[in-house]
C-alpha cells in the first residue's frame, strides 16, 4: 500500500504531514547543537577548574609534589584535563555526524519534496485548464443550440404565415439552418474538450498524482531513516570516546591507590631533618669549691645551658616556637678555647671546641691561614683532616646567595638540588621549544606556501644559546653539589666527635688544628689536575655562560675530566686557562 493509490485526494495532508517531519528534522538538529554547546562549555568549566588548582611553576605546592598524596592529586587534576578534552571530542563529533549531516540531508529534503509539490500544483492547474475550457465549450454548445432551436421555430412560424413573403421565408429558414450548423459544431467541440479532459483527469488522479505522492512517501521515509541514524549516532557518539573515559577514571582510582603515608613520612623526615644530634647533658657546674674553672668548663664544646644550642631568646625556652620574621638570628662568634687564659695541661695544648657549628670555624680557620696561597683555585675540591673526619671544601669564586654557603649542610644541600631541579626544568622547556622549532622549519621547508623558514633562524639561534647557558648554570650547580652531598653523609660522625667532651677523640687527634694548616701547606699555587687525553674542536663554542670555556674550530684542548653524564666536559689550555665545553662539539683522543 502507497500514498499514491490510497491518499490520492489528501493533497492537503500529504503536504503538511511531509513539512511537519521537516520540522522535527530541523528540531532535532536544534536538540543535538545545544547539546555540543553543554557539552564544551562543561569541558571549559573543567580545564578551568583543573588549572586553577594545578600549581603554579616554582611555586611551594609544585615542590611538594613530591609527597605521594600531593602527587595523586595533581595525577587526579591531569586526569580530569583528559576527561574534558574527551568531552570536548563528544560535542565535536555530535556537530560533524549529526548537525552537519542532518542540515545537509534537510536541505535536500526541502528542495526535493518543494520539486514535487510544484509538480503537483502543475498537474492540478493543467487538469482546473482543461475543465475550464470543457465548461466553456459546453456552454457555448448550450447557448448556440438554444439559438438554433428559437431560429428553427422562427422559420417554422415565418413558413405557416400567410402574410409572410417567399423571401422572408426562405430567410427564415436559412438563418435556422446556419444556426444548427453552428449548434453543431459546438456540440463537437463540446465532445472534444469533454473526452480531453477526462483523458487528462484519468492520467492525473491515476498516474501523475500517485507519482507525485509516491515520490513524497519515499521522501518522508529517507528522511525518517536519516533521523534514525541520528538518533543512533546520539548515543554511539559517547559510546566511542566512554573506553577513553573509563581509563581517565581508571587513572583516578590508581592515583588513590598509589598514595602511599608511610613514605609520606619518610619524604617530610629527608626534607626537614638537619642532620644534626640532640644536644647533651648540661654539666654540674660547681661553684661552692671556690676554684677556677678547668679548659674544659671554659671549653665552648659544652653550651651554659639549651638555650646557647638553640639560638633562642634567653628568656624563654621555644622548641617548637614559631619562626623569627626578620630572619634567623646570627650565630655566635666560633673561636678555639685555647685563647682564654687557662694553664695548658702537661701533654700539650688541649683540642680546639666548637659550639655548634664545627664546620664554621673550620672554614673561618682556613680561610684566615689559606686564602692568599689558593685564591687563583677557582675549582678546588680537597679534603681537609678534621679529628679523623674528612671535610670537603669547594672553593668557589661565586656570590654567597647563589652559593647558599651561608646555610646548614643539609638545607644547603636542599636549596642547591631544588635550583637544579628549576634549572632542569626549564632546559626541558627550551629543549622542547627547540624541537617545536625544528619541526615547524621542516614543514616551512617542504611547503613554502605556509611560511618562510628563514624566519625561524632568529629563535632558534636564542633557543640554542639559552640550552647552552643552562646547561653551563647546571654544570655549575653540580659542581657545588658534590662536595656538599659527600659532607652531609659525614656530618652525624663529626658532630659526635667534635660537639662532646671525648677523651677518645682528643687521644685520637692531639691537635687538629695544625693537621688542618699542615693539609693546605700541602697545596701548591700551581698544582693542577693532570690530562687524561686530548680533544679537538670540531665546532666554535663562544664559552659565555659561567664556569665554560671558549674553542675554536680545529683547536686542540687537553681533556681534565671526561664528561659524567651531563653533557660537559672540563678542558685546559696550554696557558692554563681551564672550563666546561659541551662533549658533542668536541671529538675526544684519550690514551689506550
Amino acid at each position: 500500500m502507497d500514498w499514491g493509490s490510497e491518499l490520492w485526494d489528501q493533497y492537503d495532508t500529504i503536504e503538511k504531514h511531509t513539512q511537519s517531519g521537516l520540522d522535527l528534522v530541523e528540531k532535532y538538529v536544534k536538540f543535538v547543537k545545544e547539546r555540543t554547546e553543554i557539552e564544551q562549555n562543561y569541558a571549559k568549566q573543567l580545564r578551568n577548574m583543573t588549572k586553577k588548582y594545578l600549581p603554579k611553576r616554582g611555586s611551594k605546592e609544585e615542590q611538594e609534589c613530591r609527597f605521594t598524596n600531593h602527587q595523586a592529586f595533581q595525577d587526579i587534576l591531569n586526569e580530569m584535563n583528559d576527561y574534558a578534552g574527551q568531552r570536548e571530542v563528544i560535542a565535536e563529533n555530535m556537530m560533524i555526524k549529526i548537525c552537519l549531516e542532518l542540515t545537509k540531508h534537510l536541505q535536500e529534503l526541502k528542495q526535493e519534496r518543494k520539486t514535487h509539490l510544484s509538480e503537483a500544483k502543475k498537474a492540478q492547474q493543467s487538469l482546473e485548464c482543461s475543465f475550464k475550457q470543457m465548461e466553456n465549450s459546453k456552454k457555448r454548445f448550450e447557448r448556440e443550440w438554444r439559438e438554433a432551436e428559437r431560429a428553427a421555430q422562427n422559420a417554422e412560424k415565418t413558413d405557416q404565415d400567410i402574410n409572410a413573403t417567399k423571401a422572408d421565408v426562405e430567410k427564415a429558414k436559412q438563418v435556422a439552418h446556419m444556426r444548427a450548423h453552428t449548434a453543431e459544431e459546438c456540440k463537437n467541440e463540446y465532445a472534444s474538450q469533454l473526452q480531453k479532459y477526462n483523458k487528462e483527469q484519468n492520467q492525473f488522479y491515476y498516474s501523475q498524482i500517485p507519482q507525485i505522492f509516491n515520490k513524497l512517501q519515499d521522501l518522508d521515509e529517507r528522511r525518517i531513516r536519516c533521523l534514525a541514524e541520528g538518533y543512533s549516532m546520539f548515543a554511539e557518539t559517547e559510546k566511542q570516546v566512554m573506553p577513553i573515559i573509563g581509563k581517565c577514571l581508571e587513572g583516578i582510582t590508581k592515583a588513590a591507590t598509589n598514595t602511599d603515608q608511610k613514605s609520606d613520612s619518610l619524604a617530610v623526615i629527608e626534607q626537614h631533618k638537619s642532620g644534626f644530634d640532640r644536644p647533651g647533658d648540661v654539666e654540674f657546674e660547681d661553684y661552692s669549691q671556690g676554684i677556677n674553672r678547668t679548659s674544659s668548663d671554659s671549653s665552648l664544646s659544652t653550651p651554659k645551658g639549651p638555650l646557647d644550642l638553640l639560638g633562642k631568646n634567653k628568656n624563654k625556652l621555644r622548641l617548637f616556637g614559631k619562626k623569627n620574621k626578620v630572619g634567623p638570628l646570627p650565630s655566635p662568634p666560633l673561636t678555639p678555647a685555647s685563647t682564654h687564659h687557662t694553664p695548658l695541661p702537661a701533654n700539650g695544648p688541649p683540642s680546639p671546641k666548637f659550639t655548634r657549628d664545627p664546620l664554621s670555624y673550620c672554614l673561618k680557620e682556613i680561610n684566615k691561614t689559606v686564602k692568599p696561597r689558593i685564591s687563583s683555585f677557582r675549582t678546588l675540591k680537597r679534603s681537609v683532616s678534621v679529628r679523623g673526619c674528612t671535610v670537603l671544601l669547594c672553593l668557589l669564586s661565586l656570590p654567597t646567595a647563589e652559593d647558599f654557603a651561608h646555610l646548614p649542610p643539609e638545607q644547603r644541600r636542599k636549596k642547591l638540588q631544588q635550583k637544579m631541579d628549576e634549572i632542569g626544568k626549564e632546559l626541558q622547556k627550551e629543549q622542547d621549544q627547540s624541537e617545536a622549532l625544528v619541526k615547524m622549519k621542516d614543514v616551512y621547508e617542504k611547503n613554502p606556501q605556509m611560511g618562510n623558514p628563514e624566519s625561524l633562524a632568529p629563535q632558534i639561534t636564542q633557543t640554542a644559546q639559552n640550552m647552552e647557558r643552562l646547561r653551563g648554570e647546571l654544570a655549575k650547580y653540580e659542581v657545588r653539589l658534590t662536595p656538599v652531598v659527600r659532607f652531609s653523609a659525614s656530618t652525624s660522625s663529626r658532630t659526635q666527635c667534635v660537639g662532646t667532651d671525648n677523651a677518645n677523640c682528643e687521644a685520637g687527634d692531639p691537635d687538629s688544628s695544625q693537621a688542618i694548616y699542615a693539609e693546605f701547606d700541602e697545596f701548591d699555587e700551581d698544582e693542577m689536575d693532570v690530562p687524561i687525553g686530548q680533544c679537538t674542536a670540531l665546532y666554535s663554542f663562544p664559552g659565555s655562560s659561567e664556569g665554560t670555556i671558549s674553542m675554536q674550530e680545529g683547536e686542540v684542548l687537553s681533556v681534565v675530566e671526561e664528561d659524567k653524564g651531563d653533557g660537559w666536559t672540563r678542558v685546559r689550555r696550554p696557558n692554563g686557562d681551564e672550563g666546561y665545553i659541551p662533549t658533542s662539539y668536541v671529538k675526544i683522543t684519550l690514551p689506550k
